[in-house]
C-alpha cells in the first residue's frame, strides 16, 4: 500500500490478529509517514479497534510492525511511544484538568517547572485556558475529548491513536470539534492513525483515508 513521499515513520507489514479461530485483522500493510494523519474507516467489527490495539502492543500479532525501522516485537506498551485516545476520553474525575494533562509527564518523572510550561501550552493549543483548574466532570463533552487529546500530546508520543473520540457527540460538535482536532495534530507534526465508522468525519481529519472490512485493509 503506498503513501506519499517522507521521512520514515511508522510502517505495518502482512500484521494479523487473531482472538481464537475468529480473524479480525488479516495481512494489513500499511506505512504511515511522519506528521501523516491517516484514517482507518469500515464497519463495526472489521477489525479497526483490533488494528489499533496491535499497534498499540496491547494484543498478540503477527507480521511486523516497525518506526523507523525499527521493530517493536519485543518492545513493551510503556516504551513504544503510542499514545491512545478512546471515544469516552477515559479521564481521571479525581485529577483536574491540569493534573490530567501532566499525568504522563508525572509518571515520566518530568521536573514540576517543565511540567507546568508543557500544560500551560497545551490548554493554550486545545482552546481549554483558564480551565486547568475545573474537574472534568463540570467540562462539556468537547472539551473533555480536548482534555484526553491534551494529555495524550503531553508526552510528545510518536504516534497518536485515536479509536472513534467524536463518536459519542452529536453531529454538530462533532464537525466542529473534528475540525479543531485536525488542526492541533497538523500544528504539533503528531503521527496519527485515526479509527472511524463516519467516513466524512475521517476525510475532514485525515491526510489519507483507508478501509478495513473482515480483516482486510485496503485503500480508499
Amino acid at each position: 500500500m503506498t503513501t506519499h513521499e517522507g521521512p520514515p515513520g511508522l510502517t505495518l507489514t502482512d500484521v494479523g490478529v487473531r482472538y481464537g479461530d475468529v480473524v479480525a485483522v488479516d495481512g494489513a500493510t500499511l506505512t504511515v509517514d511522519v506528521g501523516e494523519i491517516v484514517a482507518v474507516t469500515g464497519p463495526s467489527g472489521g477489525g479497526k479497534s483490533s488494528l489499533l490495539s496491535a499497534i498499540a502492543g496491547i494484543v498478540a500479532y503477527t507480521g511486523r510492525i516497525a518506526w523507523n525501522g525499527e521493530d517493536l516485537a519485543n518492545v513493551p506498551v510503556h516504551r513504544r511511544g503510542v499514545g491512545l485516545v478512546f471515544q469516552d476520553g477515559q479521564l481521571f474525575p479525581h485529577r483536574s484538568v491540569a493534573r490530567n494533562i501532566e499525568f504522563g509527564l508525572e509518571m515520566a518523572k518530568v521536573p514540576a517547572a517543565r511540567r507546568r510550561e508543557v500544560v500551560t501550552e497545551l490548554l493554550d493549543l486545545t482552546g481549554l485556558t483558564g480551565l486547568g483548574d475545573r474537574p472534568p466532570t463540570e467540562l462539556s463533552g468537547g472539551q473533555r475529548q480536548r482534555v484526553a487529546l491534551a494529555r495524550s500530546l503531553a508526552v510528545s508520543p510518536r504516534v497518536l491513536l485515536l479509536d472513534e473520540p467524536l463518536s459519542s457527540l452529536d453531529a454538530s460538535l462533532r464537525d466542529r470539534l473534528g475540525t479543531e482536532i485536525r488542526d492541533i495534530l497538523k500544528a504539533r507534526g503528531t503521527t496519527t492513525i485515526l479509527v472511524t465508522h463516519d467516513e466524512a468525519e475521517a476525510e475532514r481529519i485525515a491526510t489519507r483515508v483507508v478501509r478495513i472490512d473482515g480483516g482486510i485493509l485496503r485503500p480508499l
